[in-house]
């Protein structure tokens, strides 16, 4: 399907900045993520997620390349997993560290790989 902006959701989109490639997987969507996740650099990933969240029933965010992530950040996989179902693949360090101070790690559904968690479908990514 293309949209106003040209932009087709069945095929895979390039990186951008903190934003890495977004394409389709098994009965996904998965949008990578890299680098530090806060308030002035988180604008790109916030987009992707939620645009992805009203077209997908399954949201896959691939977080192995996060170096940093803030409140903010969290505060936009918490809205994003209210809109449908999301999973966390390969979270960093830094990413579980903000989970597991936060109590969310118990929230959000975390998988070792994409594989993982492309092949739980999305009844996984609820909770």
């Amino acid at each position: 399907m293309t949209t106003e902006h040209g932009a087709d959701h069945g095929a895979a989109v390039p990186p951008a900045g903190v934003l890495g490639a977004q394409y389709p997987l098994h009965d996904a969507w998965a949008i990578e993520a890299t680098g530090d996740l806060d308030l002035d650099t988180l604008g790109p990933l916030k987009d992707a997620l939620e645009e992805a969240a009203g077209r997908h029933r399954h949201v896959i965010l691939e977080a192995s390349r996060i170096t940093f992530c803030d409140s903010s950040a969290l505060n936009v996989l918490l809205h994003v997993h209210a809109a449908t179902a999301l999973s966390i693949a390969a979270p960093s360090e830094s990413l579980l560290r903000l989970l597991h101070v936060t109590g969310t790690d118990q929230f959000f559904t975390l998988h070792p790989t994409l594989e993982a968690a492309a092949s739980c479908g999305p009844d996984s990514g609820r909770r």
